[in-house]
């Protein structure tokens, strides 16, 4: 193989490619990453059993072939290149890097023992790159860390013709993202679960001026495609059955408040200093007052006061400020409604754009009160 490359592409796609690659392979050759010289691109994959990353760029390709290298020893290598073009060339059982006066051999590995990457499911459908990544930072918001529990790591994804549907859940809150899409069948009907730290990978490397392309088969449901700019990624999907949440949703909410969303992020910021590592903030709903206040008698506490546009019965209701906050972060628009039922059923929070207008059902953030002492 004997490839003229862009360095800062060349940097780039190794990069991207190679951060599937775990830090400690189950497999000693699944620290590679291939690269194949074919008409006129350069390409890159690389697989953990889980997840497969493919990608490609131009490159004045002199001899055709392909090699695999130590992937993350290659990302190090790449992104510290000063020189505009790099030179790829093999020799034996070495692969040579030249760019200005820079010079480094690698060792080969050998790619007949490297695992065919799995097929890529045909196209379920597109949406672009900017709306893909605000619902995936809105769905993973409630996504649990609990490794012993899988399906609560995940995003069950349902696409119901021209809507995709995120949900996740740690048990204690619940997030919901839904957007509209171009599905490649407007009668698709079908539903996946995703891990969501993966999500939150593809969302960050993805182009935003380009649509994102997602692949399913419904006939072979294990796996999803997520294609952006020339990047290709699959993922294995979870197995198990996603709780039903549906049901947490009250039909009918009587006690409802609308808030400034940053004046109430503000305020819970301030008044949860002086609550202790799990403590709640509590919240009274009053008239057209919202008293914020933590702590205890015997030792610091805090009191805030916000004006809301409030309408149903007074009631306190009380919260972890970790997850009230993150779940508030996640809403764009600039006012917060705020549903209620009981002081111990879930709440519902959603944006809405003005203070009198009606709240939007795109993002649904539900969290679970904590109990409290008076």
């Amino acid at each position: 193989m004997k490839v003229e490359i862009d360095t800062a592409a060349l940097a780039d796609a190794v990069a991207w490619t190679s951060r599937v690659i775990d830090s400690r392979p189950s497999n000693p050759i699944l620290a590679g990453i291939k690269l194949e010289a074919i008409d006129g691109t350069l390409q890159f994959s690389a697989f953990n059993y889980e997840i497969s990353a493919r990608h490609h760029i131009e490159a004045g390709v002199d001899e055709a072939g392909s090699v695999l290298v130590l992937g993350k020893l290659l990302a190090d290598i790449t992104k510290s290149l000063r020189s505009e073009k790099t030179m790829l060339a093999t020799d034996g059982s070495t692969l040579t890097i030249t760019s200005g006066k820079s010079k480094f051999t690698l060792q080969l590995m050998p790619d007949t023992e490297y695992p065919d990457l799995p097929v890529v499911p045909a196209m379920l459908g597109q949406v672009d790159a900017q709306t893909f990544v605000q619902a995936v930072s809105q769905a993973t918001v409630a996504v649990s860390r609990e490794e012993n529990r899988p399906v609560l790591t995940g995003v069950r994804m349902q696409f119901r013709g021209d809507k995709v549907i995120m949900t996740s859940t740690d048990r204690f809150r619940l997030a919901r993202a839904t957007y509209t899409w171009t599905p490649a069948d407007s009668n698709v009907d079908t539903t996946t679960l995703v891990r969501g730290t993966l999500l939150k990978d593809v969302a960050r490397s993805l182009d935003e001026h380009q649509n994102i392309q997602l692949d399913f088969d419904a006939d072979s449901p294990t796996l999803l495609g997520f294609e952006n700019a020339g990047r290709v990624s699959t993922s294995q999907l979870i197995d198990g059955e996603f709780p039903a949440v549906d049901r947490l949703f009250a039909d009918d909410y009587p006690i409802q408040a609308v808030v400034n969303k940053q004046d109430l992020l503000d305020a819970i910021s301030r008044v949860a200093l002086v609550a202790e590592r799990n403590a709640p903030i509590r919240m009274t709903f009053s008239g057209q007052e919202l008293a914020l206040s933590a702590g205890s008698v015997d030792e610091a506490q805090a009191n805030e006061t916000l004006d809301i546009d409030m309408d149903g019965d007074d009631i306190t209701v009380a919260f972890n400020p970790s997850y009230l906050k993150e779940g508030l972060s996640a809403v764009t628009e600039p006012y917060i409604r705020i549903k209620m039922t009981t002081p111990v059923k879930p709440v519902e929070f959603n944006g809405q754009q003005e203070s009198d207008s009606d709240e939007s059902m795109d993002y649904r953030y539900l969290l679970v009160p904590m109990r409290f002492n008076n």
